[in-house]
């Protein structure tokens, strides 16, 4: 084809996420025992009441379009579980349901900006981010964060990157990749600089569920009314209820906002599927159990794995917070030589433990980080024994 194509299409790199786990796919499938901490999304099937929402929305004839930006039963559901977890007042006017939660944050991105406009976020970052806000027109600003303090950012690192293009700031408390998760104290001071500054709260809670060692979410909408009316709250089913194949996210926000974006998807997708969001329903309204002893299970693997790693010579973590990864620091090993291979960046150390151990890990370059990979702990006990035991052959222990 000799055509020009899309600059902007041309641009956008792929996930390497997914890279990543397709090539450890492609190599089970060839027969190889591939221990996979790649995969972001829980090992758990869908909780049965769930599933039996979605049977009973294909077998009743739910099946029809549905309003574009989501069922007025889903949007109440969303509503009650905004007050009762989170404190949140808002109205069905104020929701919008999306085909998951990167949908969510793409309309989000395309409703609020300019060409270019700034977003800041942190480093760390999740792998869509970057790619989200150029896709928007806008500019990715990116603050690095360190592991001591947690791989948070404060306001005073915001405001040392502010400029006059500063249009939002990206707030991912649970973190993927980083497992960080936001106290109350330290969102009430980036809330006071972002409502000083008239700039828009991105907040990604998609992992809110999955917080550990008897601590809150806290959600950065529910400080006050000033700070509620900047916040774009992004949530969704697919992480704590096993759902990721099912597609439901949810925004709530400005009612201006939350408008822009269902003309916008009402144009690119029009509605999520119907037997999606009535399962959806049961999710949030249903009974939890499911939920809570998938978070024991991930507890119990989150503890093990972060033990392992500090276990191992040259590698060491810090226990997160939330979510279900964790981010492994090798840079002791960079400019060292490894069975023969030259550990010199992220991507080095991710193709010596897939070759050598067959353990497939995410390389911290996709989250703009260089010292570290990460790996997700939503596998079993028994993987992570053995991945971790394979790593621990091949290094040594400390």
């Amino acid at each position: 084809m000799n055509l020009e194509l899309s600059k902007k299409g041309l641009a956008i790199e792929p996930s390497v996420t997914l890279a990543i786990s397709a090539k450890a796919t492609a190599l089970k499938n060839a027969g190889e025992d591939i221990i996979n901490f790649s995969v972001g999304e829980p090992d758990f099937n869908t909780p049965k009441n769930i599933q039996n929402a979605g049977i009973e929305a294909i077998t009743s004839g739910i099946t029809k379009y549905t309003p574009a930006s989501g069922t007025p039963n889903l949007k109440a559901a969303i509503c009650k579980k905004l007050e009762e977890d989170n404190g949140l007042i808002y109205k069905p006017s104020e929701i919008i349901v999306s085909n998951g939660g990167k949908h969510s944050l793409y309309n989000a991105l395309m409703a609020i900006l300019n060409e270019g406009d700034e977003v800041m976020f942190s480093i760390p970052y999740w792998v869509s981010y970057p790619e989200l806000v150029n896709i928007a027109g806008g500019k990715p600003v990116m603050i690095k964060t360190l592991e001591e303090n947690g791989f948070k950012f404060s306001s005073s690192e915001l405001e040392a990157n502010r400029t006059s293009k500063t249009k939002a700031i990206i707030i991912n408390s649970p973190s993927n990749p980083t497992g960080a998760v936001y106290s109350r104290e330290e969102l009430e001071d980036i809330a006071n600089w972002a409502v000083k500054n008239n700039i828009i709260v991105i907040s990604d809670e998609l992992y809110e569920k999955l917080i550990y060692d008897n601590k809150d979410h806290v959600s950065i909408a529910s400080l006050n009314e000033d700070i509620k009316d900047l916040t774009i709250l992004i949530n969704g089913v697919s992480k704590a209820y096993a759902m990721t194949g099912w597609r439901i996210g949810y925004t709530a926000g400005n009612e201006k906002i939350i408008k822009i974006m269902s003309n916008i998807q009402s144009h690119t997708t029009s509605n999520p599927s119907s037997i999606s969001q009535h399962a959806s329903i049961e999710a949030l309204s249903g009974n939890q159990d499911s939920l809570l002893n998938m978070k024991k299970e991930f507890d119990k693997r989150r503890i093990q794995m972060a033990d392992l790693i500090n276990s191992i010579k040259g590698l060491s973590a810090t226990l997160p917070e939330g979510a279900f990864y964790i981010m492994l620091n090798y840079s002791q090993l960079k400019g060292k030589e490894v069975e023969g291979t030259l550990i010199n960046s992220s991507l080095d150390f991710s193709n010596l433990l897939l070759d050598k151990c067959k353990v497939a890990v995410v390389p911290g370059i996709a989250f703009g980080d260089d010292n570290y990979v990460r790996l997700s702990y939503a596998t079993s006990l028994e993987n992570i024994n053995t991945g971790l035991g394979r790593i621990k052959d091949l290094l040594g222990s400390k």
